[in-house]
């Protein structure tokens, strides 16, 4: 058996290149590149970029697997978590609301609100609701969803002994919930699909799954991460061409899950990696930050040159600035709120 205590830098580098997906994905639905090539290759390189959100539901599930200590009381896995997601979601949510309060926006509700700074907004089917005032924060009602239940997961995975099995069922479940979903009309489809914490949590119970088949020895050892990642690659710009809602999930994360795998082999095992450098680990530190502030830095760096009146320059300098912008932001919410409010939170939770 592998030891679960192996630390994984290789998946945090990782992390950033799918935070970074996202941010294309959003950059691209801006419409900032319009006409002739540039809107062509952003389609094509950033249209399926939600897809990295299906890799962070994966990996959740992975990591925490691979870093459970058996005992291990579940208000302790809960307050870890919370120290970890609630002190930047906070700070991010509130930041983009007093954001839209001073554009003037009006479309926001006190129920979105308050839903949205409490994580339960992924539960109520209306976008009103579920993509209100910090849009990616979305997927953190759903990973709070997920961290509930992983004391009860966790207990169900360890018993298991048919991994293999169990995994190929998940995978099979997350296919067959786009053909579940037909049953509703177009708006709840699309949430049942892509936001129902329900159903997402298929993709982070498959990570946990990974997780102990990668612990247990019963990893196959000729998937490493290079086809691994030509597998995802394929899934990836495939998706793009699958019907319905099949490609938002279904279609990736069979190859999300094996490449995951993978390359946390590759780190148990000491083997050469482009995402294990010092810029990737860094990067991936961040990218949680980076993930929650660049939509609405997106949105106002667009309104602010809009409202400006700034036309004619290359769609890629407002793009590089709310890159750079989201970068500088996340570093700063990393440094000054993630690290220091996770060491409280969590020294206070071992004193209780």
């Amino acid at each position: 058996m592998r030891a679960s205590d192996a630390r994984l830098p290789s998946l945090t580098g990782l992390r950033f290149v799918a935070a970074l997906a996202v941010f294309g994905f959003h950059l691209n639905a801006l419409g900032l590149f319009r006409g002739g090539p540039a809107e062509s290759a952003m389609g094509l390189l950033f249209g399926p970029g939600a897809i990295g959100v299906s890799f962070f539901f994966v990996l959740s599930g992975f990591v925490l697997t691979w870093s459970a200590r058996p005992g291990q009381a579940a208000t302790s896995i809960w307050r870890r978590r919370a120290a970890k997601i609630y002190p930047n979601h906070v700070v991010a949510w509130f930041v983009a609301l007093l954001g839209l309060v001073v554009l003037g926006a009006h479309e926001v509700s006190a129920v979105s609100v308050v839903l949205g700074a409490l994580l339960l907004q992924a539960w109520v089917p209306a976008e009103s609701v579920f993509f209100a005032v910090n849009t990616p924060a979305w997927s953190l009602s759903c990973e709070a969803a997920f961290y509930l239940a992983f004391p009860l997961l966790i207990r169900w995975v360890t018993r298991v002994t048919r991994l293999w099995w169990i995994a190929g069922a998940l995978a099979a479940a997350v296919a067959l919930v786009p053909v579940v979903a037909m049953l509703f009309p177009p708006p709840v489809e699309y949430w049942f699909v892509y936001v129902f914490p329900v159903t997402r949590v298929l993709e982070f119970a498959l990570g946990m799954v990974m997780a102990r088949i990668v612990m247990s020895g019963q990893w196959i050892g000729w998937l490493k991460p290079l086809p691994a990642s030509a597998l995802v690659l394929v899934a990836y710009f495939g998706s793009a061409h699958v019907p319905g809602t099949f490609g938002f999930v279904a279609v990736t994360v069979v190859p999300l899950a094996l490449l995951i795998a993978s390359v946390a082999v590759s780190d148990v095992d000491g083997t050469r990696s482009p995402w294990r450098s010092r810029p990737m680990v860094w990067l991936g530190e961040v990218s949680f930050a980076f993930y929650l502030v660049h939509h609405f830095v997106i949105r106002t760096v667009a309104e602010g040159l809009d409202e400006l009146g700034v036309t004619g320059i290359p769609a890629v300098v407002p793009a590089a600035l709310m890159f750079s912008v989201s970068l500088v932001l996340a570093w700063l919410l990393f440094r000054f709120v993630e690290k220091p409010a996770f060491r409280l939170l969590t020294r206070q939770s071992q004193a209780v």
